[in-house]
Protein backbone atom coordinates (compact mmCIF):
# COMPACT_ATOMS: atom_id res chain seq x y z
CA UNK A 1 0.00 0.00 0.00
CA UNK A 2 0.88 3.33 -0.36
CA UNK A 3 0.41 6.48 1.43
CA UNK A 4 -2.06 9.57 0.59
CA UNK A 5 -2.33 13.30 0.93
CA UNK A 6 -6.33 14.54 0.15
CA UNK A 7 -7.77 17.42 -1.01
CA UNK A 8 -11.75 18.35 -0.03
CA UNK A 9 -13.60 16.79 -3.03
CA UNK A 10 -12.21 13.00 -2.77
CA UNK A 11 -13.66 12.92 0.86
CA UNK A 12 -16.67 14.41 0.39
CA UNK A 13 -17.47 12.58 -2.41
CA UNK A 14 -16.63 9.60 -1.14
CA UNK A 15 -18.38 10.09 2.10
CA UNK A 16 -21.71 11.52 0.25
CA UNK A 17 -21.34 7.73 -1.69
CA UNK A 18 -20.77 6.24 1.85
CA UNK A 19 -17.35 4.89 1.01
CA UNK A 20 -14.93 7.15 2.74
CA UNK A 21 -14.28 3.91 4.80
CA UNK A 22 -12.17 2.77 1.44
CA UNK A 23 -9.46 5.25 2.34
CA UNK A 24 -8.21 3.36 4.67
CA UNK A 25 -8.17 0.39 3.58
CA UNK A 26 -6.13 1.60 0.10
CA UNK A 27 -3.35 3.58 2.02
CA UNK A 28 -1.69 3.04 5.17
CA UNK A 29 -1.27 6.44 6.10
CA UNK A 30 -3.57 9.50 4.93
CA UNK A 31 -2.72 12.79 5.27
CA UNK A 32 -4.89 15.71 5.32
CA UNK A 33 -4.00 19.68 5.17
CA UNK A 34 -5.91 21.74 8.01
CA UNK A 35 -7.00 24.23 4.80
CA UNK A 36 -9.01 20.78 3.41
CA UNK A 37 -10.23 20.07 7.06
CA UNK A 38 -11.27 24.22 7.33
CA UNK A 39 -13.53 23.72 3.71
CA UNK A 40 -15.68 20.47 4.97
CA UNK A 41 -16.19 22.25 8.11
CA UNK A 42 -17.19 25.46 6.14
CA UNK A 43 -19.46 23.27 4.04
CA UNK A 44 -20.93 21.38 7.20
CA UNK A 45 -21.95 25.29 8.66
CA UNK A 46 -23.06 26.09 5.51
CA UNK A 47 -25.68 22.73 5.51
CA UNK A 48 -24.08 20.41 3.17
CA UNK A 49 -23.33 17.38 3.37
CA UNK A 50 -19.75 16.75 4.32
CA UNK A 51 -17.82 14.99 6.67
CA UNK A 52 -16.08 15.60 9.70
CA UNK A 53 -12.48 15.28 9.02
CA UNK A 54 -11.37 15.93 12.48
CA UNK A 55 -13.65 13.16 13.46
CA UNK A 56 -11.62 10.64 10.93
CA UNK A 57 -9.21 8.13 13.36
CA UNK A 58 -7.31 6.64 10.20
CA UNK A 59 -6.78 10.77 8.77
CA UNK A 60 -3.47 12.79 9.87
CA UNK A 61 -4.26 16.88 10.20
CA UNK A 62 -0.93 18.04 9.16
CA UNK A 63 0.27 21.48 7.77
CA UNK A 64 2.80 22.41 4.93
CA UNK A 65 5.88 23.99 6.27
CA UNK A 66 5.99 26.17 2.74
CA UNK A 67 4.42 26.67 -0.36
CA UNK A 68 5.56 27.83 -3.47
CA UNK A 69 5.02 30.87 -4.06
CA UNK A 70 4.26 31.19 -7.67
CA UNK A 71 1.28 28.72 -7.08
CA UNK A 72 0.00 31.87 -4.85
CA UNK A 73 -0.89 33.67 -7.95
CA UNK A 74 -2.80 30.63 -9.37
CA UNK A 75 -6.38 29.99 -9.24
CA UNK A 76 -5.87 27.32 -7.22
CA UNK A 77 -8.19 27.13 -3.91
CA UNK A 78 -6.58 26.94 -0.31
CA UNK A 79 -7.53 23.69 0.00
CA UNK A 80 -5.29 22.83 -3.03
CA UNK A 81 -2.76 25.27 -2.63
CA UNK A 82 -2.40 23.14 1.01
CA UNK A 83 -2.40 19.57 -0.46
CA UNK A 84 0.06 20.30 -3.33
CA UNK A 85 2.61 22.04 -0.84
CA UNK A 86 2.76 19.28 1.00
CA UNK A 87 2.95 16.75 -1.77
CA UNK A 88 6.16 18.26 -2.71
CA UNK A 89 7.65 17.84 1.32
CA UNK A 90 6.26 13.92 0.84
CA UNK A 91 7.01 13.05 -2.97
CA UNK A 92 6.10 9.61 -2.55
CA UNK A 93 2.80 10.12 -1.50
CA UNK A 94 -0.46 9.96 -3.73
CA UNK A 95 -2.26 13.25 -4.57
CA UNK A 96 -6.34 12.76 -4.03
CA UNK A 97 -7.31 15.22 -6.07
CA UNK A 98 -10.38 16.25 -8.60
CA UNK A 99 -9.56 19.53 -9.94
CA UNK A 100 -8.36 19.58 -13.50
CA UNK A 101 -5.96 22.75 -12.60
CA UNK A 102 -4.59 21.09 -9.71
CA UNK A 103 -4.33 17.70 -11.35
CA UNK A 104 -1.98 19.65 -14.13
CA UNK A 105 -0.21 21.36 -11.63
CA UNK A 106 0.14 18.07 -9.64
CA UNK A 107 1.49 16.85 -12.54
CA UNK A 108 3.49 19.46 -13.72
CA UNK A 109 5.69 18.92 -10.20
CA UNK A 110 5.68 15.14 -10.92
CA UNK A 111 3.44 13.82 -8.13
CA UNK A 112 1.02 11.04 -8.59
CA UNK A 113 -2.21 11.79 -8.69
CA UNK A 114 -5.72 9.38 -8.54
CA UNK A 115 -9.00 11.35 -8.22
CA UNK A 116 -12.17 10.07 -6.96
CA UNK A 117 -12.46 8.07 -10.19
CA UNK A 118 -9.27 6.26 -9.49
CA UNK A 119 -10.12 5.51 -6.08
CA UNK A 120 -13.59 3.37 -7.17
CA UNK A 121 -11.21 1.68 -9.97
CA UNK A 122 -8.53 0.71 -7.33
CA UNK A 123 -11.80 0.02 -4.84
CA UNK A 124 -12.45 -2.53 -7.33
CA UNK A 125 -9.17 -4.06 -8.20
CA UNK A 126 -8.36 -4.42 -4.73
CA UNK A 127 -12.11 -6.26 -4.14
CA UNK A 128 -13.29 -3.84 -2.16
CA UNK A 129 -16.64 -3.74 -4.77
CA UNK A 130 -17.55 -6.17 -7.70
CA UNK A 131 -18.25 -3.50 -9.92
CA UNK A 132 -18.09 0.39 -10.58
CA UNK A 133 -21.00 1.11 -12.31
CA UNK A 134 -23.53 1.35 -9.77
CA UNK A 135 -21.24 3.61 -7.93
CA UNK A 136 -20.71 6.03 -10.60
CA UNK A 137 -24.16 6.13 -10.15
CA UNK A 138 -23.97 7.25 -6.64
CA UNK A 139 -21.26 9.55 -7.60
CA UNK A 140 -23.70 11.13 -10.34
CA UNK A 141 -26.50 11.40 -7.46
CA UNK A 142 -24.24 12.72 -5.32
CA UNK A 143 -23.42 15.93 -7.78
CA UNK A 144 -20.26 14.75 -9.87
CA UNK A 145 -20.54 15.47 -13.18
CA UNK A 146 -19.40 12.71 -15.37
CA UNK A 147 -19.21 13.07 -19.25
CA UNK A 148 -20.66 9.92 -21.38
CA UNK A 149 -17.16 9.88 -22.58
CA UNK A 150 -15.45 9.81 -19.23
CA UNK A 151 -18.31 7.64 -17.86
CA UNK A 152 -17.21 5.15 -20.66
CA UNK A 153 -14.02 5.37 -20.29
CA UNK A 154 -13.70 4.39 -16.35
CA UNK A 155 -16.20 1.31 -17.46
CA UNK A 156 -13.98 0.37 -19.73
CA UNK A 157 -10.69 0.67 -17.27
CA UNK A 158 -12.38 -1.00 -15.30
CA UNK A 159 -13.54 -4.53 -17.30
CA UNK A 160 -17.25 -3.73 -16.81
Amino acid sequence: MTEAISNTSPLLYLHRIGALDWLPRLFDRVLVPGAVVEELEAGQRRGYDAPGARCLEWAQVVEPRCTPSEWLASDLGAGELAVLALALENPTYTVLLDDALARRTAHAAGLTVMGTLGILLEAKSRGLIPSVAPWLDRLESAGMWLSLSLRQRILRLAGE
